[in-house]
This record gives C-alpha cells, structure tokens and sequence, in this order.
C-alpha cells in the first residue's frame, strides 16, 4: 500500500472506529499543549514527552511517553494506535484498560519485592502486538 494510502486510512480509522480513544488522546493533547508541551512526531502519531522511566500510553493518535530516548516505546504507542484502527471502540475494554491494569500491577509487585520474577512485558498477546506492528510499520515506513 502506497504511504499517502496508508496516512489516509490511519487517520480515517482513528477519528472514525477508533474515535473514543483519539478523543481522550485530543484532550490529553490539548492540555498538555496548554502545559506548555511541545509534540514531536513518530510515524504517524503525535508524541509528548513527559516524566522519567514509565514508559508510554497511547490514546489514539497520540501518546505520552518518559523522556527517555526509547525507540521501542515509540514503536510500542504506535503499535498500540494500529490496535486502535483495528479494534475501535472494543479498544478500551479489550487492550487500553488490561494494558493499564497489568502495568499497575507489575510495578506495585516490584516495589513490594523487588526479587520478583515478572514474565517479560510483552508476554501478553496486546502487548507483543503492539510492540510488533508499530516495529514493522515504523521500519515500513522508513523504507518508502
């Protein structure tokens, strides 16, 4: 598929299917930009850029990561905006909510025992996927 292709259909999916999330992600968006945030952008999404070592959240379009220089959390949001144009409005439910669930827990169980042997983070299907597609399709990307 043609890149021009490819931007169309994304943003199409996303304010469309995938609109509960992209809305939250605008807001998120807005206030940050009103917080004096500057976007910066990877592949087809908009990031910001916001505390240290946490990781990322996706909300659509955008998402909001530590300040790290991590190219696989960008390419992990991203994988999970491609969720997103799949999934649409069963995304909250079926991902966004068990992803943030799952990060809680993993962190709380650290700080309780900081011995404890967690599975790796993309152990679990949405996770693995995300990081996956956003992997092939930044590269793909990169390639045109």
């Amino acid at each position: 598929m043609k890149k021009h292709h490819s931007k169309f259909l994304f943003y199409l999916l996303s304010f469309t299917w995938g609109a509960p999330v992209t809305l939250l992600g605008c807001i998120l968006a807005g206030i940050l930009l009103l917080c004096g945030k500057k976007p910066k952008k990877w592949g087809y999404c908009y990031y910001f850029e916001v505390g240290k070592r946490w990781g990322g959240t996706e909300l659509g379009i955008f998402f909001v990561k530590d300040c790290s220089d991590s190219t696989h959390i960008k390419n992990h949001e991203h994988g999970h905006a491609l969720q997103n144009c799949l999934w649409g409005p069963l995304m909250l439910p079926v991902i966004s909510i068990p992803s943030f669930l799952r990060y809680w827990y993993r962190r709380i169980r650290q700080k309780i025992n900081k011995n404890v042997k967690l599975p790796p983070y993309d152990s679990v299907w949405f996770e693995g996927q995300a990081t996956r597609w956003g992997t092939l399709f930044v590269q793909g990307l990169d390639e045109q």
